[in-house]
């Protein structure tokens, strides 16, 4: 039933405006006019805790999009979200879930956006992709590389629209401070230093009841089962590496996606990767407190990530002829003059994207690429998790970041992916 009802929606707009086979399941405006719902993007969540229900408030502010479903494994979650998405249409047909499953396959959605634990990310965002979703899915990424190739592969296979979560480059400060590189202000670029938070340590480890309304089997999914212990949907699980690498992993979405675009580097990766990481020694959490590696590029340059004891928080490029940095409410530069710099008509200007959101549904309008894709949104974490590998194996790795192989080291390339639990696949 479903499938004959997408086949409809879906023909009409093929036929009347010669869109391609991956167009949205949109009817013009013109035909039944703009409040119709066949005019709205249908759109369900998938994690709707405390980043999805920022991000669901994001989506109900635009009056191109109609929220129709939400899916959570906390109907506290579920509740809250339905409240908001009924409070907002004066309404009571938000649909709720526990499966994301069950909601992509009742559910005739033009797209979904997800906000779970790092170790969910890919399963349900391949499913919505092959259920016909454009997706919005939150950094980091993915949990492992190969994990964020297959939903990279999933995004291009399905023809869909992926927007990263990556909201600096929808800033426009962080978009200046990397024209201000791109365009040579600062001279040739030999070194980034990348800061991001640290913390995480300690957590108690005896087990505890199970809240009533958490399905604790499918919070934790692929990932090896645990008993309870009190982190689950709340926003300690980052400090476990079952489901996170911490605050390394969590922000590397961030500050080492503006290194990268900054540098044009966003579709390739380094070739090699050295450092050490400080892990705690009891406890429940086991992610790395402090950590200090340095991804090297084919062309000679360093991008150095640390937590923020060593590089300050954010992105710092140093030239020959200076350096810039910017980080969340913040931008400096040397010489100063840099920062009343205009970018001129002739130079690269990059993409500005008019809010991240708003990015998103545009995107599945013009069926055009996001500000940050699933293949950029990759590429960036890709650097945190093969700084994970290097700490962890205490070696120096050698990356082809075409294959996205490690050269003659069998004990790294195991840490690319992750078991998962029956009957989880990927």
């Amino acid at each position: 039933m479903r499938e004959s009802r997408a086949i409809t929606r879906r023909g009409f707009l093929q036929g009347a405006a010669a869109a391609a086979a991956v167009a949205p399941a949109i009817v013009p405006a013109h035909v039944l006019g703009a409040d119709a719902p066949s005019n709205k993007i249908l759109m369900g969540g998938i994690g709707v805790g405390g980043m999805g229900r920022g991000d669901l408030g994001g989506f109900l502010g635009d009056s191109r999009v109609r929220v129709v479903a939400v899916c959570d494994v906390d109907t506290r979650h579920q509740d809250r979200a339905k409240g908001m998405v009924d409070g907002r249409y004066r309404s009571k047909d938000c649909k709720t879930y526990l499966d994301f499953r069950q909601m992509l396959a009742e559910c005739d959605l033009n797209a979904a956006f997800t906000a779970l634990p790092d170790h969910w990310h890919a399963i349900p965002a391949i499913a919505a992709a092959k259920a016909g979703c454009d997706i919005h899915g939150q950094k980091p990424f993915a949990r492992s590389i190969r994990e964020g190739r297959a939903m990279c592969d999933a995004v291009q296979r399905y023809g869909r629209v992926w927007q990263t979560g990556s909201q600096q480059r929808s800033d426009g400060r962080f978009r200046f401070a990397c024209e201000l590189v791109r365009n040579g202000r600062i001279g040739k670029v030999h070194r980034v230093e990348v800061g991001l938070p640290t913390g995480g340590g300690g957590g108690n480890t005896d087990p505890k009841p199970v809240p009533p309304t958490l399905d604790w089997d499918r919070w934790l999914g692929p990932a090896p089962w645990r008993p309870y212990q009190g982190f689950g949907p709340h926003f300690t699980w980052r400090w476990i590496m079952d489901y996170s690498g911490g605050q390394l992993t969590d922000w590397c979405g961030h500050h080492v996606d503006i290194a990268h675009w900054g540098l044009g580097y966003d579709r390739t990766g380094p070739v090699a990767i050295e450092g050490k990481g400080e892990y705690a020694t009891d406890g429940l959490y086991d992610v790395p407190l402090k950590y200090n590696f340095t991804c090297t590029y084919k062309t000679g340059v360093g991008i150095n990530v640390t937590h923020n004891q060593v590089n300050p928080q954010g992105t710092k490029w140093i030239g020959d002829r200076g350096w810039v940095y910017v980080k969340r409410g913040q931008i400096d530069a040397q010489p100063k003059s840099l920062l009343h710099e205009k970018i001129g008509p002739d130079e690269i200007k990059l993409t500005n994207s008019g809010g991240h959101k708003r990015n998103f549904v545009d995107c599945i309008l013009s069926r055009k690429e996001t500000i940050c894709p699933a293949e950029i949104g990759h590429r960036s974490i890709s650097v945190g998790l093969l700084g994970e590998i290097a700490m962890l194996t205490g070696r120096k790795l050698r990356w082809n970041p075409d294959t996205e192989e490690f050269h003659d080291d069998p004990g790294a390339s195991a840490l690319l992916g992750r078991s998962y639990r029956e009957p989880w696949q990927l």
